[in-house]
C-alpha cells in the first residue's frame, strides 16, 4: 500500500479527527477566483468532505474525485441533499465530458498527485479563465508552541522515526510556498497567496485518533506505533491538564488558467 492509499483504512475516524479549515480560507478562495453563485467546482481528493461542505454552503455545485471508495461513501452520506457528485478514481485517470469547471481545488491532497500530470489535467478540465486553488494542512511550530512536541522527539528517535531536518522546524511564516511549481508548469499564473495559522486543543484520546489519520503513523510497524502511543499517553496524562495544543498552518495558492 502506498502512503497515498493509507487514508482509506481510517475512513471511519478521518471526519472526526481531522481539523476543519478556517472559514476565511474559503472566503479568500472565492474572492480571489472571482466565483459567483452556481459556479461549478471540481474538488480533488475530497476524503469525507471537510472542504466540500463549505463550498456547497456558499452556493456552488461541486464534483468530487476521491481515490478511496470508503471515503467517497462517507462524503456522499455527509453531503446528502447538496448539489454534489462524488466519483471514485485517481484524479490522474478520471475522465469527464464537462471540461468547463470554474475552479479546480484540492485541500491537503495536491501534493499526493503525480507532478507530471496534475497541472496539465487541471488545465484541461477548467474553462478559459478558470482557476486552480490548493492548500495544505501542516503541523506548525510558531514561537511558543507546546513543548510536548520537543519532549516527545526522543521517543520518535528511539523507534527510528526521527523528525527529518533541524528541530524545531522553521516557523510557519518561513515555510516555502509553491509558486515556483505553478510557474514551472507554464499553464497557470499565480494570482493569490494567503497564509493561515490556528491552534486546536486535543485531549489525549483525540490526539491519538488524529495521529491515526496520518499516513506515516498508519504505515508505521505496529510495535513501534504501540510503543509511541503508550509514551504519548503516559506523558500527556502527567500534565496538569491532560492533552496537547497543536498548531496548524495552511498556505492557499490560487492560480489562473493560461490560454495556450
Amino acid at each position: 500500500m502506498s502512503l497515498r492509499d493509507t487514508f482509506e483504512s481510517v475512513a471511519d475516524t478521518y471526519e472526526s479527527a481531522r481539523p476543519s479549515y478556517p472559514e476565511v480560507l474559503f472566503d479568500d478562495t472565492v474572492d480571489i477566483a472571482g466565483l459567483g453563485p452556481g459556479d461549478r467546482l471540481l474538488e480533488v481528493g475530497c476524503a469525507t468532505g471537510k472542504a466540500t461542505r463549505p463550498m456547497l454552503e456558499r452556493g456552488f455545485t461541486v464534483v468530487c474525485v476521491e481515490l478511496g471508495a470508503r471515503l467517497a461513501e462517507s462524503a456522499r452520506r455527509k453531503l446528502s441533499g447538496y448539489p454534489v457528485e462524488v466519483h471514485v478514481a485517481p484524479f490522474e485517470e478520471w475522465t469527464t465530458e464537462s471540461a468547463d469547471f470554474d475552479l479546480v481545488y484540492a485541500a491537503a491532497a495536491w501534493h499526493w498527485l503525480d507532478p507530471e500530470i496534475r497541472f496539465r489535467k487541471a488545465h484541461h478540465v477548467l474553462r478559459p479563465g478558470g482557476h486552480l486553488a490548493f492548500w495544505s494542512a501542516s503541523h506548525a511550530f510558531p514561537e511558543g508552541f507546546d513543548p510536548f512536541f520537543t519532549e516527545i522527539q526522543d521517543v520518535y528517535a528511539e523507534i527510528g522515526e526521527s523528525h527529518p531536518g533541524e528541530w524545531p522546524p522553521a516557523p510557519p511564516e518561513q515555510t516555502p510556498d509553491e509558486r515556483a511549481d505553478i510557474d514551472a508548469s507554464d499553464l497557470f499564473e499565480t494570482v493569490g497567496l494567503r497564509r493561515y495559522l490556528w491552534s486546536q486543543w486535543y485531549e489525549t484520546d483525540d490526539y491519538i485518533a488524529l495521529l491515526d489519520t496520518f499516513s506515516g503513523h498508519i504505515a508505521m510497524p505496529k510495535e513501534r506505533r504501540e510503543h509511541l502511543y503508550r509514551e504519548i499517553r503516559a506523558r500527556l496524562s502527567n500534565r496538569p491538564t491532560p492533552g496537547v495544543d497543536r498548531h496548524w498552518s495552511s498556505i492557499l495558492h490560487v492560480a489562473r488558467r493560461k490560454e495556450m
